[in-house]
């Protein structure tokens, strides 16, 4: 599991049906090599949560609205509250190793593969700053977004 955070994002970014923010980045997220996975905020774990847990409740503090939690991982309706973007992503191991995997041929015959020259057991690590990256560009895509229809 990575975890990426995105601080300093401005509220209302997004949409609440087409152009949602939290879909274009579970799209983007998906789109990369590996990942079988994608939660933003409490993600699967929100569907434990009650509803009083789950609900992110804000108070005034100092003249401006503060939130007292995220579970919602700074989006809400598919909109940027201003919070911190948070968004995990799972990574499927390589498949592709050196121990002898069952296969099946073109002709239908059940067989053994090794593969061989392969130097990555792992990709989470290269997964790192590709996740990053995609979020990046998610977020300045919005941003354009925004500043197009909100001069």
């Amino acid at each position: 599991m990575i975890e990426l955070v995105a601080s300093g994002v401005p509220a209302g970014l997004g949409a609440p049906i087409y152009g949602k923010l939290d879909s274009d980045l579970a799209a983007a997220l998906m789109g990369i090599n590996a990942v079988k996975g994608v939660e933003i905020g409490a993600g699967f774990a929100a569907a434990e949560l009650s509803g009083e847990a789950n609900a992110d409740e804000m108070r005034m503090k100092d003249g401006n609205v503060e939130f007292l939690s995220n579970q919602a991982g700074g989006i809400l309706g598919g909109i940027s509250t201003g919070q911190d973007i948070v968004a995990r992503f799972a990574v499927k191991p390589t498949s592709s190793i050196l121990a002898p995997r069952r296969t099946v041929t073109t002709d239908k015959r059940e067989t053994e593969i090794s593969t061989k020259g392969r130097h990555d057991p792992c990709v989470g690590i290269r997964a790192v700053p590709v996740g990053e990256a995609m979020l990046a560009c998610v977020l300045a895509d919005h941003l354009l977004r925004h500043r197009a229809q909100c001069p």
